[in-house]
């Protein structure tokens, strides 16, 4: 038997290189047209042409079959959708791109300070006590600890010898992200959603991934407040809303409710002040300025939320003095926290945020 061998022809670095840039070209649009695969594929092709990474060797056709090969996405009678595979690589892209500068042990670990039952093996010990789960048993330690007590004449392991290791207790939270989907935030040209979005999707990947234990809701705030389901995140898209703060706390605190976590808390991200307010049946707005009757009626709702021990941890994305000082009264009263950023640095300080919180009992 003969074997003919010839050089591998596979793609190189640079291929590699190319293909993770296409990706990531493709991923963002996704996140820009609300999980319309066909609507992106057409804006990549667009672009590819315009800006020359898509070219007669490799073209719009070879991306898609790409796609295919990668489970990305999949033919349908409807064309090309995005698969779960597809939606699960987006979650984690956005979670690696947030957590790109953390590190174990540091700002994006949150584990809570208190050993105890359901976290993982830690390396101290400590005596066995009635109840401890005997698979978490140091045996080096116990006999250690019994041939200190007797010596090596009369070997006879005791109850007072045994030494189990630490574990890490782990504390469940109950986390709302409430997503401000007015229209200020697409105002003038700046996209402040797709941030606001991929904040959304990576909170869900990690706490499916790392942190089964918890849970995550999500509420989108305009005219009204409604809850949408993790599985539609993709889709979220600013329309032409008001601004209504207090139904979006309102939904929230209802939500935290029904959650029998230990800590509970609510993430708010918006760029706009609160405009409107529902008032015997009709929706009262008035989106210019801060009017005291919308503002205040807010301000209740963030006490109402400390006194059922939810903090609020509020992300402003303007630097409007104004609008400043009502978000610094809101926190106040709320015993909360606030982070004046911008849809650049947004993600990375949610996450510290949520992890500080995951490290402590919220009062």
């Amino acid at each position: 038997m003969r074997f003919d061998y010839t050089r591998w022809q596979g793609p190189g670095p640079d291929d590699i290189e190319r293909i993770r840039q296409l990706m990531e070209i493709y991923r963002n649009l996704l996140l820009q047209t609300g999980g319309d695969v066909e609507e992106a594929l057409k804006w990549m092709e667009h672009f590819g042409r315009e800006y020359g990474f898509l070219d007669d060797k490799f073209g719009i056709e070879d991306f898609k079959k790409l796609l295919e090969q990668t489970g990305e996405a999949e033919r349908t009678p409807q064309g090309f959708q995005i698969t779960p595979s597809g939606e699960r690589r987006i979650r984690q892209d956005s979670l690696n791109e947030i957590f790109s500068s953390l590190r174990a042990g540091g700002p994006g670990d949150h584990r809570t300070p208190v050993a105890g039952k359901g976290g993982e093996r830690l390396s101290e010990t400590r005596p066995w006590q009635f109840g401890d789960d005997i698979a978490n048993l140091d045996p080096l330690g116990s006999v250690s600890n019994m041939v200190k007590r007797q010596g090596i004449d009369d070997l006879t392991l005791g109850e007072e010898d045994l030494e189990v290791f630490e574990q890490e207790n782990a504390s469940a939270c109950a986390t709302v992200l409430m997503v401000d989907v007015s229209h200020s935030m697409i105002l003038y040209g700046e996209d402040r959603i797709t941030p606001a979005k991929k904040i959304a999707l990576a909170l869900a990947q990690l706490i499916q991934t790392r942190y089964p234990k918890d849970t995550l809701d999500v509420v989108l705030f305009g005219d009204d407040a409604r809850q949408v389901k993790l599985g539609d995140l993709l889709a979220i898209q600013a329309g032409p809303y008001h601004t209504n703060t207090r139904a979006g706390l309102q939904m929230a605190r209802s939500i935290l409710a029904a959650r029998k976590g230990v800590n509970k808390q609510i993430f708010m991200i918006t760029d706009g002040k609160p405009s409107c307010i529902h008032e015997f049946g009709k929706l009262y707005k008035n989106p210019f300025g801060l009017d005291p009757k919308i503002v205040n009626k807010t301000l209740e709702e963030a006490v109402q939320c400390r006194r059922k021990r939810i903090t609020i941890t509020t992300f402003m994305l303007a630097a409007d003095h104004v609008l400043l000082e009502f978000v610094r009264k809101l926190t106040e009263l709320n015993h909360g926290r606030i982070y004046e950023t911008d849809p650049q640095n947004i993600g990375a300080y949610v996450f510290r945020d949520f992890v500080r919180n995951r490290r402590k009992r919220l009062h």
